[in-house]
């Protein structure tokens, strides 16, 4: 009986490594004897998240293209031939079943090489706009499954599937989870709860508005948890000796902090935005600009365009994100709104539709399970 294999490749940010350790973590569950094998790039936060999650994972040397001239964008093609052929190596060393990919540079020269050896592959786009890598792999994927419709613009329309976004399956019915969340985070019944979460790798404008904001915070009397990056604890952390704030590099039980929240403000990355979808918790966008494509703002757009969510832009911040935030804390019946239509758009089974998919490509499944 052949023993299924898998290689799944994403990363550089959470937002591509947490939702392909979500689609492993059910293709174990479905195949608990299969091989999985991860694929990132090296020096990216991957090669420390996936081990911890309990795979394995080989790194390439690649990076993406700088937006200004630098000495790593000349080194761009020697990267992308180096990559491509150790990727060639992987492949033919670990004799996958199927390739996922789930954004990220290191994906690219991975799913190039896996459909030029005529292995089925997945790409799990999870942005409203895709990026650059998934769109020039599109044409060679087997199928492509998607977080938002209408991207027949960008790919292939017979290979879309939509799926919506992998998520952490510990955030379906959170509800039941507030007491527990008060106590590991030691906090008051009597106060409201606003989470900052600007990304996994931090965001300094965010932070920045933060502090700015703290006084307005305690006079709103409110407790803050305010998830500022690792890159950034440094510089911050000496706001959380404030009464009501605590600040943290990075966020354990994500499950918990959503179950306490009562408003999030967010970036608007495709995974964050998943994952606010199935938590349902009145949420103030703040999209990162400088990303491609402007994808963040494209994302937030799409939620806020169904009342299910609120927007700033960072160039509006100074000017009315505190009238913002106080009204929407004063006013239950925007939270009631924006929470009710959020949850709408949630799509609680999109890991397990996505393996259905992948599930569809193996060569004679019924003969390896």
């Amino acid at each position: 009986m052949k023993k299924l294999k898998f290689i799944l490749s994403g990363g550089g940010t959470g937002g591509h490594i947490y939702p392909a350790i979500a689609i492993a973590n059910e293709l174990k569950q479905r195949f608990p004897d299969c091989e999985i094998l991860f694929v990132g790039a090296k020096d990216k936060m991957e090669m420390q998240k996936v081990p911890q999650a309990g795979y394995p994972i080989k790194g390439l040397w690649i990076s993406g293209i700088q937006r200004r001239l630098t000495f790593d964008n000349s080194l761009f093609p020697l990267k992308l031939i180096d990559s491509l052929l150790k990727s060639r190596t992987i492949i033919r060393e670990f004799r996958p079943d199927v390739v996922i990919g789930t954004g990220g540079f290191a994906s690219g020269p991975l799913l190039r090489v896996a459909g030029i050896a005529k292995i089925p592959t997945v790409i799990q786009e999870q942005n409203s706009f895709p990026g650059i890598t998934n769109r020039w792999l599109s044409a060679k994927a087997n199928k492509i499954c998607v977080a938002y419709e209408n991207l027949e613009r960008f790919f292939p329309k017979n290979k879309i599937v939509f799926t919506g976004n992998p998520v952490r399956q510990d955030l379906i019915g959170i509800d039941n989870k507030r007491n527990e969340a008060f106590v590991h985070f030691n906090l008051s019944e009597d106060k409201k709860v606003v989470l900052v979460l600007g990304g996994s790798l931090g965001s300094g404008r965010i932070n920045q508005l933060i502090a700015k904001e703290l006084l307005n915070f305690a006079s709103q009397n409110v407790q803050v948890i305010w998830q500022c990056g690792k890159f950034y604890y440094e510089q911050y952390k000496h706001f959380g000796e404030n009464e009501n704030v605590q600040v943290m590099a990075f966020i354990d039980r994500m499950d918990l902090v959503y179950a306490a929240a009562d408003v999030v403000i967010s970036r608007s990355g495709a995974s964050s935005v998943s994952e606010l979808c199935i938590v349902g918790k009145p949420v103030i966008f703040i999209p990162s600009p400088n990303v491609a494509e402007d994808h963040q703002t494209k994302n937030a757009k799409s939620i806020v365009d169904k009342d299910a969510a609120l927007m700033i832009r960072e160039a509006e911040l100074d000017t009315q994100f505190t009238n913002l935030f106080n009204n929407l804390l004063s006013d239950e019946n925007l939270q009631q709104k924006l929470s009710q239509n959020i949850k709408t758009l949630a799509k609680v089974n999109a890991t397990k539709d996505i393996v259905n998919e992948i599930i569809k490509l193996i060569p004679n499944p019924g003969a390896s399970i």
